[in-house]
């Protein structure tokens, strides 16, 4: 039996689709007696075979917190200096959309989050991030730096350009999408026109001209709006990775105007799956509040239409403020959060927000005969008898387009589990910790794991008992930090004599990591790879000043 610090190749486990299901009574209330029993899912219309059930309250997932005490002192006795500290237990993610915010949208949402900030709790750690990336304030509860963050949300479009009135001929996205996407010919007419009026004046011997201007034109709009929603979308997804390293409750708020996702839908579905996988719920807030369909565009610019067009490109508009909220509304249905629309007391919403639903379902399925094509799979699910609640859950998903390499796969899968705080224990396995300091100013954490070798599956070989489990222990501060980690690869090539001795004993493996005195959440993940399982514990340690 030996140990090293290295990596390994596992057998990857059967890829699950998820679907977070969140179920309310005809007033509203969660319910929360349902079993996997109750719940049927259909994939494409064809029934499927519900392979895994849990569910999923706010404290599902949070750490285990005590303080670690130095070899041979007495666990009973007070910690000298040690201080009373606020633990946190809710993580909330704020982030604003500038990429698609207007001024007027910017200053609004502004104002409602400032009153949401009084009422966070000393144990509610806030972040405010942004979609173009270019403010961000890390998980916090120091109230005046998150206040003070806040006067940066300012509209920050990327590629598209902010206001209509300027090009020639005048398009917004909906009515690009349209011509370029759709082969809409009335929409390519109306642009056609308005390049006519703008760029020639009205001479009917220039129409084709004219529409090869708005066919370019369309095609610039669509290429541009493409650029903002998907670099919106990788700061979503990294802000994702970052809340799935947090322990206990795990929130984002969203709040955007909405955008028209065109030909990214399986963006917005990639961004469901990996919440769901993680556990994070997605609140999405509509930055308009009660609004009724803005006609004449942001108050900075407003628009001036042709008399020819006004009136068909008033109905684009109309149609465009509308269809934006869609991906809102898919993005919390998709992770069991709520959409939030159609009012103005968002300080009010955004409270609401920042709680995850008081419980959930989560369902998974391995899609049979998956063909690796990418292609949009619709998703329903209803219940097994006659109900009175409703069910709200995502709409569908995506299949991948390539087949994933099992080793990347698999390294993908024990990081992914590293940057989560789910407990599982398919091995057996118990997690405790240890310290003993260096100096005034720095100490030696070990986290001990110790297995019952009765639960792992070995393989027997010329009189052996062979597995291999890879150890992965990452230690992360009291705001979600990452300090510090590592791997360590033990090779058991047992003997049927060594085997049975450590069937009674079971086998204790130590790491060790130079950490400075505070509070740290540890995160451990194991898998072996003959049986293809995996333990993941939470655990948490304070070493006082």
């Amino acid at each position: 039996m030996s140990t090293q610090e290295t990596g390994t190749t596992f057998k990857v486990r059967v890829n699950l689709v998820l679907v977070r299901v969140v179920v309310r009574d005809s007033k509203g209330k969660v319910v929360s007696n349902l079993n996997k029993e109750d719940f049927q899912l259909f994939d494409n219309r064809k029934p499927q075979t519900i392979s895994s059930f849990s569910v999923e309250t706010p404290a599902s997932h949070a750490a285990k917190f005590s303080t670690g005490v130095e070899p041979g002192a007495d666990a009973n006795s007070p910690v000298p200096n040690a201080k009373v500290m606020n633990i946190p237990q809710r993580f909330v993610a704020m982030v604003f959309d500038d990429i698609h915010l207007s001024m007027e949208d910017a200053v609004f949402v502004r104002s409602q989050a400032a009153k949401f900030l009084k009422t966070v709790t000393p144990t509610d750690r806030v972040g405010i991030f942004s979609t173009s990336g270019q403010f961000n304030q890390d998980f916090t509860d120091d109230y005046g730096a998150l206040n003070k963050t806040l006067l940066s949300i300012l509209p920050r479009p990327q590629a598209m350009r902010s206001g209509g009135g300027q090009d020639c001929p005048d398009i917004d996205y909906y009515q690009a999408d349209l011509i370029q996407n759709k082969m809409d010919s009335q929409a390519l007419a109306v642009a056609t026109q308005d390049a006519l009026s703008c760029a020639f004046n009205n001479d009917p011997r220039m129409t084709s001209a004219a529409q090869n201007l708005a066919t370019a034109e369309a095609a610039h709009i669509v290429s541009a709006g493409d650029t903002d929603t998907e670099l919106a979308y990788r700061h979503l997804e990294q802000l994702l990775r970052r809340l799935t390293a947090l322990p206990g409750q795990r929130v984002m708020v969203f709040i955007s105007p909405g955008f028209i996702p065109s030909t990214l839908w399986s963006d917005a579905s990639n961004l469901i799956d990996q919440a769901t996988r993680a556990n994070v719920v997605i609140n999405t807030i509509d930055a308009r509040g009660l609004y009724t369909p803005d006609l004449n565009g942001d108050i900075a610019n407003p628009r001036v239409d042709s008399p020819l067009t006004a009136g068909i490109k008033t109905s684009y508009r109309s149609a465009a403020q509308s269809a934006q909220a869609d991906v809102l509304a898919q993005i919390a249905d998709g992770t069991g959060g709520t959409f939030f629309h159609n009012r103005n007391d968002l300080d009010e919403g955004m409270t609401e927000a920042g709680a995850a639903p008081a419980f959930s379902y989560v369902l998974g399925f391995s899609p049979q005969n998956l063909k690796i094509d990418g292609k949009y799979h619709t998703l329903k699910v209803s219940f097994a008898a006659k109900q009175k609640y409703t069910l709200q859950a995502r709409r569908g998903y995506f299949a991948p387009k390539v087949l994933a390499d099992p080793t990347a796969a698999a390294k993908q899968e024990i990081q992914e589990a590293i940057f989560s705080q789910e407990e599982i224990h398919d091995l057996p396995m118990d997690l405790q910790t240890q310290f003993f300091r260096k100096d005034a100013s720095a100490a030696r954490l070990a986290v001990l794991t110790h297995f019952d070798l009765k639960g792992i599956r070995f393989r027997k070989a010329e009189g052996r008992n062979l597995d291999n489990l890879t150890i992965a222990t990452a230690i992360f501060d009291e705001n979600g930090n990452f300090v510090t980690g590592g791997e360590k690869l033990l090779t058991m090539k047992l003997l049927d004599t060594t085997f049975d001795k450590l069937s009674h004993s079971g086998l204790t493996i130590k790491s060790s990591f130079d950490i400075k005195p505070g509070t740290y959440l540890v995160r451990q993940v194991v898998r072996d790879a003959e049986g293809a399982q995996m333990a993941a514990l939470n655990g948490a340690v304070v070493i006082p000043n």
